[in-house]
């Protein structure tokens, strides 16, 4: 596996230590998540689906996905379904995860779920991979712990007087 240039490089959870795998760009790992998606919801994933989703034009997504399976991500044949590889459907299952620590993180703080969710999604792509890692273990803290959950009890306390007009 490699990192190059400004790519952000992430250990996985299902490999060992030492296993490195490429973070992409920001509209590279968007690419994975549309495909993951679509797989997921119809079984396949086409350009013409791709492009619709991303809601740009047929010849860009194709132009990405020859990029994402020179890169290892993706194998596309073309007028054919795009499939992910085991590397593309690790880094899916990354960002996934990543995702969901993220909107339990804001949720945690009293954020509203979509709000969350849409603002996990774009935070996702631009975060270190300690940086999550950091966030996602708090989250495990705050929901696995008695201090944990004393300090999210606390938190919504010192919301509340802040909110409570003022005598």
């Amino acid at each position: 596996m490699f990192l190059t240039g400004k790519k952000r490089g992430y250990l996985g959870k299902k490999m060992g230590e030492d296993d490195r795998v490429a973070r992409l760009n920001v509209t590279e790992e968007t690419y994975v998540e549309t495909i993951d998606a679509l797989m997921r919801e119809r079984g396949y994933a086409g350009v013409t689906d791709i492009a619709e989703e991303l809601g740009i034009k047929s010849p860009s997504v194709t132009s990405m996905l020859k990029k994402l399976d020179a890169l290892g991500f993706v194998k596309y044949t073309p007028y054919r379904n795009v499939t992910l590889t085991e590397k593309g459907r690790d880094l899916a299952a990354f960002l996934k995860e990543q995702q969901r620590s993220l909107q339990a993180f804001l949720t945690l703080l009293g954020v509203d779920e979509i709000v969350a969710e849409n603002d996990a999604c774009a935070i996702e792509h631009i975060l270190q991979a300690p940086t999550l890692e950091r966030l996602s273990k708090f989250v495990e803290f705050t929901q696995a712990t008695p201090q944990g959950r004393s300090w999210i009890e606390c938190f919504k306390k010192y919301e509340g007087v802040k909110k409570s007009p003022k005598r």
